[in-house]
């Protein structure tokens, strides 16, 4: 089969991939497109988690993503509860102590901006809402993809996570891809979006 190339606009409560383990999963297999059955998705996104996924059959370009040393950065719109403080966010951004596999990670340098306003639309369905406190987006980028990182940093830091959306791996960005949309690229774009040779 030839090496093809996808990105994917991943729904919320969608599983990061294509085999149903109870009748109840949403999975990659639910997407209104036919992929061959070598294609998988390169990463994951949680079940909770939103966006720009990689669906591909290019051993390659999935070693050269996932490997640690290839530190490429990922970028998150994070909607968090309450107004995070000057403080939190260089926290966010010099490093915070987060626990993974009962393991304490110190995580690398992030770059991190708090957004005017809200990057997307309300999800369906909506996050819950507490009337009296208030909730803020921000801009967060890592070269490091650890099991539900943003999700432990935004929490180790006093402001959980409520909706999280990949929006861009390199200069591959989701643009107004839909939810549960699907762009198949070429290999020498991904590649050149990616910054792999």
């Amino acid at each position: 089969m030839s090496v093809q190339y996808f990105a994917i606009h991943k729904p919320f409560g969608m599983l990061s991939q294509f085999s149903r383990e109870q009748p109840q999963h949403i999975t990659l297999a639910d997407l209104d497109f036919d992929f061959d059955k070598d294609i998988y998705p390169v990463g994951r996104l949680d079940k909770d988690s939103e966006g720009l996924l990689i669906l591909s059959n290019d051993k390659r370009l999935t070693d050269a993503l996932l490997h640690p040393k290839n530190k490429h950065w990922r970028s998150y719109w994070v909607q968090v509860d309450d107004i995070p403080t000057p403080e939190a966010l260089e926290q966010l951004a010099t490093g915070v102590d987060i626990k993974i596999n009962k393991k304490i990670h110190r995580t690398a340098t992030a770059k991190v901006t708090l957004l005017p306003q809200a990057p997307l639309p309300e999800r369906v369905p909506p996050v819950r809402f507490r009337k009296e406190i208030p909730t803020a987006w921000i801009d967060l980028s890592l070269t490091e993809g650890k099991n539900r990182q943003v999700r432990r940093m935004t929490a180790k830091v006093g402001f959980p996570t409520l909706r999280l959306v990949r929006h861009s791996i390199g200069d591959l960005h989701l643009g107004d891809l839909p939810s549960g949309g699907v762009l198949p690229l070429d290999r020498t774009t991904i590649y050149q979006l990616l910054g792999l040779r």
